[in-house]
């Protein structure tokens, strides 16, 4: 085990985008980081992009979406760092933009196993791990999305996950009192990531037209998570929205 001289985060989905730039912005202000996700390629690049800090992150290959594979990060994080002072919920993934009617069972529950199930298991693993520590605690962030608050036009898969993460959010928030965790969540709208590329191309409103939407850059999130992540546990952003100032959110439809 590594001497604990920083706090401990997991930043799950930390092969791409906002993952990425969460988990090197922790990284960079000197915590040390399990960086989680489906490609072990991808975790050892973010880590290589760390520059000085990559010796502070361990990429460790997960399934959130299977129970044995999310224990197996905890418990190597724990061997390698001792604690966890941060759980970044942020794995995610949508269904194809199909007519409700036409989506498959298949892509739904592979969409509800990863946001929502995955979300769950990484979840119950860090209130295990925090509430035995010493100091006792930690906090939880979970990635909600704008998509939290409102659809996008064929997105029942990802919308249903996304408002249910809220209601974990909250649950985790109440039941984590007792044992000094606090959670919060960050809806995110139209980061630059790979996965929003198409969005300065076009994408359909609710109309059924199709528009170009504004994004901004993904380190406008990566500094939201990060102050979030620095308060002390005694304070707790409950629910903060970050997002492109003029995509079209606020009187969307």
């Amino acid at each position: 085990m590594e001497s604990v001289t920083a706090k401990v985060a997991i930043v799950t989905g930390a092969g791409t985008g906002i993952g990425r730039a969460v988990a090197l912005a922790l990284l960079g202000a000197g915590w040390s980081v399990a960086l989680a996700g489906r490609r072990a390629d991808r975790l050892e690049e973010t880590a290589s992009l760390a520059g000085g800090g990559a010796e502070h992150a361990l990429a460790h290959p997960t399934n959130v979406a299977d129970p044995a594979s999310v224990a197996a990060l905890f418990e190597a994080t724990k061997v390698r760092f001792g604690r966890l002072d941060l759980l970044f919920n942020n794995a995610g993934t949508g269904a194809p933009p199909v007519p409700l009617e036409e989506l498959s069972f298949e892509h739904w529950t592979r969409v509800v196993d990863i946001n929502l199930s995955g979300a769950f298991l990484c979840t119950q693993a860090a209130f295990r791990l925090m509430k035995d520590q010493d100091p006792r605690g930690g906090r939880i962030v979970n990635n909600g999305s704008i998509s939290a608050h409102v659809p996008r036009p064929r997105s029942v898969a990802y919308t249903a996950t996304k408002h249910a993460i809220t209601g974990l959010t909250r649950s985790t928030s109440l039941d984590g009192r007792a044992y000094g965790i606090a959670c919060g969540q960050i809806d995110i709208g139209n980061a630059g990531t790979e996965m929003t590329r198409a969005m300065s191309q076009g994408v359909m409103q609710a109309d059924g037209s199709v528009a170009a939407e504004a994004v901004m850059d993904v380190s406008a999130v990566a500094a939201a998570v990060l102050y979030m992540a620095g308060l002390p546990l005694e304070a707790n952003v409950q629910f903060m929205t970050v997002m492109a100032t003029q995509m079209p959110f606020i009187g969307r439809g």
